[in-house]
């Protein structure tokens, strides 16, 4: 993996990171005690939180392989990707289109750091520092203007990153901007905490508390974001029922039911 971002990389280890917690959830290394605070408060509210996060890491794998094995896709915007982990995107779609472009996109410069670090030199993927939450930036950022071809139909991942968006940051607004970017045939990937009842509503309460993030939104809600473009099957779903390798359990536990996810087809 490839940057043109070659400044130092500086970052506040004082204050908790979306990427980071993430990370942590999951098992791995690259966290701080302020992101272990954070953890620890989620945790009282429901101790069962890091499924969440392998719940979202699973459905990452099982939807790129259907984008680049089904749809084949051979170009992806990784919008908020986090710290490199098992199986990441570049893996999975190359290893299925071995052609395939990835951009990974993050705001904490700490993923940066590691993408250099930990990922090594592929001429097919880039990781660069942007926010998201500006489209055209991020769309106009020389490593995606080289690597992506807007001719081409394109698969926007948008996985784990739009409960983290405030209403007033009109992350309806933010899904526009990508995917006016990208042609018909292009894929919109998103997974997102769901508004259950009460039981959610008092976890949503302790992320926006601790992490400053994590809203939790209603089925029609988040069915909004998708911009009434058609769903592949199964549509929208909890992400155990969203294409699993295997069988699943009849009745889904609480922290099954409030994370859904689907991909939709710009048409």
């Amino acid at each position: 993996m490839t940057s043109s971002d070659s400044a130092p990389v500086d970052f506040d280890v004082s204050k908790p990171s979306i990427s980071r917690v993430y990370d942590a959830l999951l098992g791995g290394k690259d966290f701080y005690p302020s992101d272990e605070h954070v953890i620890e408060h989620l945790q009282e509210t429901m101790p069962e939180v890091d499924v969440l996060a392998k719940l979202n890491r699973a459905v990452l794998g099982r939807g790129v392989r259907y984008l680049a094995g089904t749809a084949k896709l051979q170009q992806y915007l990784d919008l908020g990707a986090g710290l490199p982990t098992m199986e990441n995107t570049h893996q999975v779609a190359q290893s299925l289109q071995p052609g395939s472009r990835v951009v990974y996109v993050d705001f904490d410069p700490i993923v940066l750091a590691h993408g250099r670090a930990l990922l090594g030199e592929n001429d097919q993927t880039r990781v660069i520092t942007a926010d998201l939450r500006n489209p055209a930036k991020v769309l106009a950022h020389p490593d995606v203007q080289e690597l992506i071809d807007f001719g081409e139909p394109i698969a926007v991942l948008l996985v784990g990153m739009l409960h983290h968006l405030h209403d007033d940051e009109n992350p309806e607004d933010v899904v526009d901007g990508y995917l006016d970017a990208v042609p018909v045939g292009s894929h919109l990937f998103i997974t997102h905490f769901l508004d259950t009842g009460e039981e959610s509503r008092a976890l949503e309460k302790s992320f926006i508390e601790f992490l400053g993030s994590g809203r939790f939104r209603t089925e029609a809600e988040i069915t909004r974001l998708f911009r009434g473009y058609p769903l592949v099957e199964p549509g929208l779903v909890p992400l155990t029922l969203w294409r699993p390798d295997g069988i699943v359990r009849e009745n889904l536990s609480l922290v099954e039911q409030i994370i859904v996810g689907g991909i939709a087809v710009k048409s």
